[in-house]
């Protein structure tokens, strides 16, 4: 159950639009796909730093102050549940590629792409949190260690499927369009489903 709980908010967290996606989106239409390839790996590498230091942080913490748990708990209901709100908020406003995607001409280096996928994924605060309410919604008090390290590759294996996913569609030039209508209808379903999971995560705990 643990598994499948990390897959499904993960997958969850995968398909929400951000600046990871954008940027890969980016290199997709403007550079070889190969340069896409790479930034998409700088972000999954991110994803493992912060799984990696969300897990351990998280698991020496609860032992050391078992109160923290519910306070994290809180804290990461009010996080899912404001994320929720805002991505029903951006969905009033209209989004295409031309507005969110600067052009860039030139060619793009590959370990450029790497370390811009990796800075990106990091540079997010958010991600952070995200990853820490992930874990304390779905790890009970006394999990094994090696469940941490299990959930992590997990998400890194979630993303790597995600923006293989992606790019394969992307690069398809009759795509682009269909992809962002299709997002909007993703929002929603991401929208409700982080509500909802964040109101449970603040319920008073039995």
């Amino acid at each position: 159950m643990f598994f499948l709980s990390v897959a499904a908010i993960w997958t969850i967290a995968c398909v929400t639009p951000g600046p990871n996606t954008l940027l890969v989106i980016r290199y997709c239409l403007t550079s070889p796909r190969q340069v896409g390839i790479t930034a998409a790996c700088g972000t999954v590498t991110g994803t493992f730093i912060w799984g990696l230091a969300g897990w351990l942080g998280i698991n020496v913490l609860f032992q050391a102050v078992p109160v923290a748990y519910v306070a994290l708990k809180i804290a990461g209901g009010l996080y899912l549940v404001w994320l929720g709100l805002k991505v029903f908020l951006d969905l009033r406003k209209p989004r295409t590629i031309s507005a969110e995607i600067t052009v860039a001409r030139d060619k793009v280096r590959l370990k450029t792409a790497y370390r811009m996928g990796l800075a990106t994924n990091l540079a997010n605060p958010k991600s952070a949190l995200f990853v820490a309410s992930l874990f304390a919604a779905t790890m009970p008090s006394g999990t094994p260690f090696f469940y941490g390290l299990a959930a992590i590759a997990e998400m890194m294996v979630i993303s790597s499927i995600y923006y293989a996913c992606l790019i394969g569609l992307i690069t398809h030039p009759t795509v682009a369009a269909a992809y962002l209508m299709a997002r909007r209808k993703v929002d929603i379903g991401v929208a409700t489903v982080f509500i909802a999971f964040g109101t449970k995560l603040l319920l008073p705990l039995r």
